[in-house]
Formats: C-alpha cells, structure tokens, sequence
C-alpha cells in the first residue's frame, strides 16, 4: 500500500491531498482536531446499489444530526505499476464516481456537507484508518454466495472486524419506513454499550426499544446427567436478571422511552435477533458478546447476523485505549 501521503482527497483532511487536486480542496490545518461532537459519517463508495442505499441513509442521518459525511472509494492499485498506461484512467474513473455521489447528495441532502475523498489500497485498511476519526461507518450489505455450503460476505465482516468505530451495515433495497430500534443483549461488555447506543437512538427519534436476550437451554443428555432436573428453569431465571439488568436505569436517563424486554428460550441468538429485528428501524448489537473467546475480534452472533442483516444494522465497538493515549 502507498503512503497516506500519496491518497487523493477531496476535503479537509490532512496528508491525504496530492498538489493536481489541491485546487479542489478546502484549506487543511494540521493542529485542528475533529470534535467528538461534529465527527463525520464515512460511507464506503464503489458504486453498487447497496453503497447507494448506504450514502442515502447516511445522509437522512446526517441531516438529523447535524453531521458533516465523507463518501470515501479505495483504488486497490497495489498490483498495478504508475508506469502501466490505465492507471491514470483508473484513478479518474474513481474520483468521476466520487464526484457523481456528491453531485447526486447534494440535490437528496443540500443542508448536509459532504466531502469526497479517493484512497490508495485495501478498502479495509482505508476505513479502519478512516474509522479513528469518524462517527459511524456505514457500507451497504454485500452479495452473498455459497461456498463450501455456507454463506460469505466479501468485505463487511472485514470492515466490522477492523473498525475502531461503530459501522452501520444498510440492507438493499432499503424497504418500507420501519419504527423501532431493537438491541441485542447478554450481559457483556459490548452489549452494555450497544444498549446505550440503542437507547439514546431510540430516545432521539421517538421509538420504541426492545432488548433481545436469546440462548439457548442445555442438551437433554447434560440435564439427565445432573442430580437436578430444573438446569433449564434455572438458567432462564438467571438470564431474565442479565435482561433486566442490560437495561436497567435506562428510565432514569430516557423518562419518555419505552422499553421492552424479550427472552428468548431455547433458540440460537442470531436467529432470534434477526426475525425480531425484520420490522425494526435499526438492530444494534455489540461485536463480541460473552460466550467468545477475547482474542476473537468478532464473535459468531454478529457474524451470523450479518450475512443476512433484516434492517439499518449497526455493530458496535469497545473502545481499547492505547499506552500512548
């Protein structure tokens, strides 16, 4: 991958800006630090229509929120050498489609600044860099196909995996108007802040909340194996106090939400979150829940959800401080 240095961009951000373009852009300060409250939302542009359907919810985003949103495009041209005569066609190919979204935002979403910025490399390493500095990240839902008779996505599992933010994943087609947030919960530490998450969503836009705590109950062979036969009455008595638990306070802080609580016996999480959430404005789940392992980066429920995401789907993220920060 080439240096950030050498990134076109067509905005405000730093190191990213090569002099044939400075034209274009608006004047950088290097000491001017983006606010927590005004971080942009970052859209992954290539031109499918799920992309499309990514910058559109972006945008009804934004305006609400009063956001500023860059539409960003990776050139993964690391196997093609500056000398070879189509990269420069390749290059303007990518900033036209660029152009084209912020043309085409500006008529859906004038009241909201939007910033096109064409990258180098890896649309993961892009985002995961651009993730540092940015609100939300937002994709559209990806074709699925089978292999080795299950079913993949191509980057959003990278995406999510790699971000340092939340990243939102937009079905398409988008279908009719939804209300309602639902949130997966189990007690984790990435399901308490996809609950707040959840919650203040929710409270902004008048829905309702609904919190998920699916799992499922012991094999009959382990229950017969035990001196006690109420395992099962057990385990959902204690599951029902993490429920209660996940979300309590939350009317303290929202005196206006609704919230309600479903438990889900005896299915798998990802099943139950999916079909719950087939109606719902958005499902918000966290990246790992308590069941995996803490090396992995991506547990199997937002894994599962996300190939065949029912809503706007957003995974949250546990923010790891640095030794240097």
């Amino acid at each position: 991958m080439r240096p950030a240095e050498e990134n076109e961009g067509i905005s405000g951000v730093c190191g990213v800006l090569t002099t044939e373009l400075c034209d274009e852009a608006k004047p950088c300060d290097g000491a001017e630090q983006v606010s927590e409250m005004n971080k942009p939302i970052v859209v992954g542009i290539n031109g499918s229509a799920g992309s499309e359907a990514a910058m559109a919810w972006s945008l009804n985003r934004a305006a609400r929120l009063k956001l500023p949103v860059i539409a960003m495009h990776a050139v993964d041209d690391r196997w093609i050498a500056q000398e070879f005569q189509y990269h420069e066609m390749i290059k303007e190919s990518a900033l036209q489609l660029l152009r084209q979204v912020q043309q085409d935002a500006a008529l859906r979403a004038p009241g909201v600044d939007v910033e096109i910025q064409l990258r180098h490399g890896g649309t993961g390493l892009a985002l995961k860099e651009m993730s540092r500095d940015a609100s939300m990240l937002v994709i559209g839902s990806h074709d699925r196909y089978w292999a080795d008779g299950g079913p993949m996505t191509d980057r959003a599992l990278q995406i999510v995996t790699a971000s340092d933010c939340p990243v939102a994943v937009i079905p398409h087609p988008p279908g009719p108007e939804r209300r309602g947030v639902v949130v997966g919960v189990d007690g984790s530490e990435e399901s308490s802040q996809a609950v707040a998450l959840a919650a203040a969503e929710a409270d902004r836009e008048g829905d309702e909340l609904t919190a998920v705590l699916a799992f499922r109950h012991p094999a009959r062979w382990i229950q017969r194996g035990l001196p006690s036969s109420r395992l099962a009455e057990v385990m959902e008595e204690e599951e029902k106090v993490v429920l209660a638990e996940s979300v309590a306070g939350l009317g303290d802080r929202y005196p206006d939400l609704v919230v309600h609580q479903r438990l889900e016996g005896d299915t798998d999480p990802a099943k139950a979150l999916v079909e719950i959430a087939a109606d719902a404005r958005m499902l918000v789940i966290g990246s790992r829940g308590r069941g995996g392992f803490s090396r992995l980066l991506l547990g199997s429920t937002a894994h599962a959800v996300l190939t065949r995401v029912p809503c706007p789907t957003v995974v949250t993220r546990v923010h790891k401080p640095h030794h240097d920060e």
